[in-house]
C-alpha cells in the first residue's frame, strides 16, 4: 500500500440548501414510493392552496395513512380508489393526524367509522377537530365580528362577513366518533417497520406532531416545516391574545438540532425535500425578518389590516384576506407581548393601532 492511500481523506460535505427528489407530484388517484413501503398521494382542496399530501406506511397485513384531505364526495371518492389500487385492497388500520386543520384531518372520522380504523393524534388536535365539529354557526358570532373589527378589517369586507352564514368546520370535516389514541413529545410510535420519534411542534397549529424515523433519514412534518412556503401562523377569536409566532419560533428553534442534511422531509403541501437545517434556518428568519420590517413600519399607529404591504410585500385579494388579517394580528400581538410596540383602541373605526415604542 503506497503511503499516500493511508493518509485519512475527510468525507464529503452533504450539498447545502434544499433539494427535491421528485419534480413532480404523483397524479391523482396513483402513489410514487418515497421509501420502501410508504407511499405519497396527493389529494385535491378547493382553494388557492389546491392540494394535501397525504402518506401510507405499509404496516404488512394493513396501512397507517398520516392525514386525511377535506371531508367531500369527491375526497372519499378517491380514497375508495386509492384503497383499491395503490393500496392493493388491504384494509386501512390506523389514522395519524399531524394537526387539526381541515385538510389534515377532514376524512379522519369517516376512515374510523366506515372502516374502523384507528386515530392517532395530539390531545389538542382531537379536542379542538371535535369542538369544532360540534361548533355548528348560523350566524356570525359577536365575539367574531368584534375581532374582525378591532384587526380593521375593510368596511365592504366586515358588512359582507357580517350578512353571510360562517365557514363552519363541518362543512368539510366528518363526524368524530368518540375515542382515539393519544401521543405527546417524545414519543416512539412504530410504522411502517420503522420507530418514529415524536416532536411536538406549535404556531402554525397547536400541538402539531412531527415523526422522524429512527432507522431512516425518513420525516414526517405535516405542515410543521414546509419547503417552498411558510405556514399560515394566525391569531383568531377564539384566543385573542395567543402568541402563535413565539411559538413557532420556539419550535422551528428546538427542531433545528435534530435536522440532518440527509433528512427526506416529507411535508403537507409541495414537494419532498433534503436540507432541512437549511429551511428551518430559513423559516426562522424570515419571521424575524418580518417582525423587523414591522417593526419600523409602525412609526406611526397602524393596524393589522394597514400592515399587509410591510409583511407580505404583494397585493391581497379577497380570497386571501382573511388569512392575512389573521397573520399581521399575530405578528403585530408578538411585538406588543414582547414589550416592543403599544397599541391602542382607534376611535374613529374601533380597530387596534399598534406603534413602536420610543
Amino acid at each position: 500500500m503506497s503511503e499516500q492511500a493511508t493518509i485519512p481523506v475527510a468525507a464529503p460535505k452533504p450539498p447545502q440548501g434544499l433539494r427535491y427528489p421528485w419534480d413532480v407530484p404523483p397524479a391523482e388517484g396513483e402513489a410514487i414510493e418515497v421509501a420502501p413501503g410508504v407511499l405519497w398521494f396527493r389529494l385535491p382542496l378547493p382553494m388557492k392552496l389546491d392540494h394535501v399530501n397525504v402518506y401510507a406506511l405499509d404496516e404488512g397485513d394493513s396501512w397507517t395513512v398520516v392525514d386525511t384531505g377535506f371531508a367531500s364526495r369527491r375526497s372519499k371518492g378517491l380514497w375508495r380508489g386509492l384503497m383499491a389500487g395503490p393500496l392493493g385492497g388491504k384494509p386501512i388500520s390506523r389514522v395519524i393526524v399531524t394537526h387539526h386543520h381541515p385538510d389534515h384531518v377532514g376524512l379522519a372520522g369517516w376512515l374510523q367509522s366506515e372502516f374502523g380504523a384507528e386515530l392517532v393524534t395530539t390531545r389538542t388536535a382531537w379536542l379542538t377537530a371535535r369542538m369544532l365539529t360540534l361548533d355548528v354557526q348560523e350566524v356570525p358570532l359577536a365575539e367574531s365580528l368584534s375581532f374582525y373589527r378591532k384587526a380593521g378589517m375593510a368596511a365592504e369586507l366586515y358588512d359582507k362577513r357580517a350578512s353571510e352564514q360562517p365557514f363552519n368546520f363541518s362543512d368539510v370535516v366528518a363526524p368524530m366518533p368518540l375515542g382515539f389514541t393519544r401521543i405527546r413529545q417524545n414519543d416512539v410510535i412504530r410504522m411502517g417497520g420503522r420507530d418514529w420519534e415524536v416532536h411536538i411542534g406549535n404556531g402554525h397549529a397547536p400541538e402539531h406532531a412531527t415523526f422522524w424515523s429512527r432507522d431512516d433519514n425518513l420525516v414526517i412534518a405535516g405542515d410543521q416545516i414546509l419547503p417552498s412556503i411558510s405556514p399560515n401562523i394566525g391569531v383568531y377569536p377564539t384566543e385573542p391574545m395567543a402568541d402563535p409566532i413565539g411559538e413557532w419560533l420556539e419550535a422551528c428553534e428546538r427542531l433545528l438540532p435534530l435536522a440532518r442534511e440527509d433528512h427526506l422531509v416529507l411535508g403537507g403541501h409541495k414537494l419532498p425535500f433534503t436540507g432541512l437545517p437549511t429551511r428551518l434556518k430559513q423559516l426562522i428568519e424570515n419571521h424575524h425578518s418580518a417582525l423587523r420590517r414591522l417593526l419600523a413600519y409602525i412609526d406611526t399607529p397602524k393596524s393589522a389590516s394597514e400592515c399587509f404591504a410591510s409583511l407580505f410585500k404583494r397585493n391581497i385579494g379577497e380570497a386571501e384576506y382573511g388569512l392575512a388579517l389573521v397573520e399581521a394580528v399575530a405578528h403585530l400581538s408578538h411585538l406588543y407581548q414582547a414589550g416592543d410596540a403599544t397599541r391602542e383602541l382607534r376611535e374613529a373605526d374601533g380597530a387596534w393601532v399598534y406603534q413602536r415604542r420610543g
